[in-house]
């Protein structure tokens, strides 16, 4: 009887064992902004969900990564987290929570996608580096032949800076964008602050973001007001058809580029046409000023009396 009591005692402690590890593996680890940098930095590979409560969406994507969490961890090796009400989700999803982000070496990817462990999956293990090309002025041509018909396929460019707090904001859809395409076309950007300035100028940017869509030797601008990765993609599929068609220019002479860059810093800093203009004014007026002082400083002409014969 006792020995069937502890058997019994034994099967109830199991079972209750068994229950508690259930609802630990039935939600993610939570973890705090301070974590996420730390993992961010530290990590390979980080996949977090960025949820709230009272998310219904969120849960849903909560629980697609927890039926996918042990192929993820055996596959990449990656820490499957959430983070509840961070303070980072605006710098990769402008529509907050819920948002899934997988980071590769601290570089975001915004996953866009329905709610699908399978897909998830999938987009993750295909893009385990980043998508997205990083071009200069020294292989811009290079890598896109963009003026000579564009050999090495199309292209969608972006332009951007690194005081560019949207520029910033962009990087994990930008990414996702280059994950959507990466079998049609070729997804970069380029630093028009540094070291892409001379391609920049190539291409009349003043403002960025901005994007540029190389194709056959013509060159598409995106001037839509909508950075979300479904209109980015759409654009390059079809719609660039209805924006105006440019001949891409070919390269400067660093001549040409130098003048230009005259231009363009001339056009974003106005005060030096107000200083140049007054200048200008001031010295016409010291001139006058200093005619008329000596005019009146000039000693009349006295008309001399004819004598008499």
């Amino acid at each position: 009887m006792r020995r069937l009591m502890k058997m019994n005692l034994i099967v109830i402690i199991s079972l209750l064992f068994m229950s508690m590890k259930s609802v630990e593996s039935a939600s993610l680890e939570v973890v705090t902004d301070d974590e996420l940098l730390s993992l961010f930095k530290n990590e390979k590979y980080v996949i977090v969900l960025f949820t709230k409560k009272d998310c219904d969406q969120c849960d849903d994507f909560e629980n697609e990564l927890i039926h996918l969490r042990e192929d993820v961890v055996d596959t990449l090796n990656a820490w499957v987290v959430k983070a509840v009400n961070s303070q980072l989700v605006r710098l990769y999803n402008p529509n907050k929570e819920p948002a899934l982000v997988f980071f590769r070496h601290g570089v975001p990817l915004l996953y866009d996608g329905p709610v699908n462990d399978e897909l998830i999956f999938h987009t993750f293990t295909e893009n385990k580096e980043p998508t997205v090309r990083e071009l200069s002025d020294d292989n811009f041509e290079h890598l896109t032949q963009a003026s000579s018909g564009a050999t090495t396929g199309d292209w969608f460019v972006m332009f951007y800076s690194t005081d560019c707090t949207e520029c910033q904001r962009l990087q994990a859809r930008w990414e996702a964008v280059g994950a959507k395409l990466r079998t049609r076309l070729n997804v970069a950007r380029v630093n028009k602050q540094t070291t892409g300035a001379v391609t920049a100028r190539r291409f009349g940017i003043w403002e960025v973001p901005a994007f540029i869509f190389f194709r056959q030797g013509s060159m598409y601008r995106y001037n839509i007001h909508k950075y979300d990765v479904t209109a980015f993609t759409s654009f390059v599929t079809d719609w660039y058809k209805n924006a105006r068609k440019e001949t891409v220019s070919a390269p400067k002479s660093p001549f040409d580029d130098f003048l230009q860059m005259i231009v363009d810093y001339l056009r974003d800093s106005p005060w030096i046409w107000k200083i140049g203009f007054g200048s200008v004014g001031f010295t016409v007026l010291s001139i006058f000023i200093i005619i008329s002082k000596l005019k009146a400083k000039k000693p009349p002409v006295t008309k001399k009396s004819k004598k008499s014969k």
